[in-house]
């Protein structure tokens, strides 16, 4: 699934009360269970980085937020390796897990979607 259809499918489920309703427990409780808040990362954090588009919007996060995603996936990764979780007060809280990249990767691909679609004009003659 691309981003663009991840987004899509966001905005149909979030434009639909009833299916809002239904879909957004179930999602909650899948996060519970994926246990990445359990290490303190957020939901962003688990993006791969191996894409161009994720790669350019890595690269416009501010200072600041950008420390915290690596201090929060180092910090991940040391408890991978001593097969630990952080304390209760360290877990990253439902609140707390907040998209902070999915802005830069849909800014990204708005400005290629706009770029192919000025590419692609010829001149009328």
């Amino acid at each position: 699934m691309s981003f663009a259809s991840g987004v899509a499918l966001r905005r149909a489920v979030a434009a639909r009360p009833w299916l809002h309703k239904i879909v957004v427990p179930i999602a909650e409780k899948y996060n519970d269970l994926a246990g990445y808040r359990k290490v303190g990362l957020v939901q962003d954090d688990l993006i791969s980085d191996e894409n161009e588009i994720v790669q350019e919007a890595l690269k416009r996060l501010p200072p600041k937020v950008s420390y915290d995603r690596v201090y929060r996936l180092r910090r991940a990764v040391q408890c991978s390796l001593a097969h630990t979780i952080l304390p209760k007060e360290e877990q990253t809280k439902p609140e707390a897990d907040i998209s902070y990249l999915m802005p830069y990767i849909e800014e990204v691909e708005r400005e290629r979607k706009e770029r192919e679609e000025l590419d692609s004009l010829t001149r009328a003659r």
